[in-house]
């Protein structure tokens, strides 16, 4: 399929029952409401990421804290709108309960596989080991938890969503298919800007990184792990960025295909009702011309050859889909 003359500006995430999408200057949240009513908040999208758009690391690292924001808001939101008043929780309360939840993940699967490590140097010899086995640690915690959490119900109706958005921003981003949940569901759940992809290319990044290190003491391992973070996290999204750009390449494409692999522990298979919210959430970021171009698709018969059609498209500014 011929690709895109520009890229398309949309990325998102799932939240409670329903699915955020970021535009190119607005981001909405819409989700299905106890009652079964999909509602839709829009609000304008923060822009002070784009300073540092052509700065590389750094576009990466303020991309990724915009996008945490928007992340925490949406999240909010939507949890508020499945609530009564009384029982939704403050904005400091949300907060707290969010920064405590980062530097949990920091401390699990950063800090912890360094320690253990270090701790295991009887049989860990020699910087290379060392670094592997880390990051073999870490990987392996990872897993686990994903694998443990898509067990849980309220979980897997997100990752349910999480799919509802890969397959409404790939149906999206494909000029001849018509945006209605049913032609979105003919794609598939993998999207190569997904975060999940973002996730795995940091664990694996990190076993070179570190490597400059060789086994160190203490100090030196706990200090170069987490003041690495930015860095890991910066040259991280460069890849992920390069590789949305250059699926059409072989060798790109094998290379993101352990991350592809991996979103089936992050995505479920969407209900049409999920994908219609997914829809009505990526429809609101849309400026008035390209939603007039995407109404205007349902007057072609979209020639779409059915399940197989990959999600992997060019990427936009916005950080991920995940």
């Amino acid at each position: 399929m011929a690709q895109m003359p520009e890229p398309r500006y949309v990325g998102g995430q799932a939240v409670m029952e329903g699915v955020m999408m970021r535009g190119a200057s607005t981001w909405a949240v819409s989700v299905r409401t106890p009652d079964g009513a999909i509602r839709t908040d829009v609000s304008a999208a923060p822009d002070w990421s784009k300073r540092w758009s052509r700065v590389p690391l750094a576009r990466g690292v303020a991309t990724l804290a915009e996008s945490m924001s928007l992340g925490v808001r949406a999240l909010q939101w939507s949890a508020d709108q499945q609530l009564e008043p009384e029982e939704r929780l403050s904005k400091g309360a949300m907060g707290g309960t969010l920064a405590f939840a980062i530097l949990f993940f920091s401390a699990v699967f950063i800090l912890l596989p360094a320690l253990a490590a270090r701790g295991l140097g009887h049989v860990v010899r020699g910087g290379v080991a060392f670094n592997v086995f880390e990051g073999s640690l870490r990987l392996a915690m990872f897993l686990g938890y994903l694998a443990f959490i898509g067990r849980l119900p309220d979980i897997r109706r997100v990752f349910m969503y999480h799919g509802a958005e890969h397959k409404a921003i790939a149906a999206y981003e494909h000029d001849d298919v018509e945006m209605t949940p049913e032609s979105a569901q003919r794609f598939t759940t993998a999207h190569v800007r997904c975060g999940t992809n973002f996730l795995l290319t940091v664990m694996v990044l990190t076993i070179l990184m570190y490597s400059v290190f060789g086994r160190p003491g203490w100090v030196v391992l706990i200090a170069s792990r987490v003041l690495l973070i930015p860095v890991v996290a910066g040259v991280s999204y460069e890849i992920i960025r390069f590789a949305a750009a250059n699926m059409h390449r072989r060798w790109v494409a094998a290379a993101m295909g352990p991350g592809l692999a991996l979103q089936r522990m992050t995505t479920r298979e969407p209900t049409l009702d999920q994908l219609e919210v997914a829809i009505a959430s990526l429809k609101a970021v849309l400026s008035a011309a390209e939603l007039e171009g995407v109404e205007a698709r349902a007057l072609r018969r979209p020639p779409l050859g059915g399940p197989g059609v990959s999600a992997d498209t060019p990427a936009g500014p916005a950080f991920g889909t995940a």
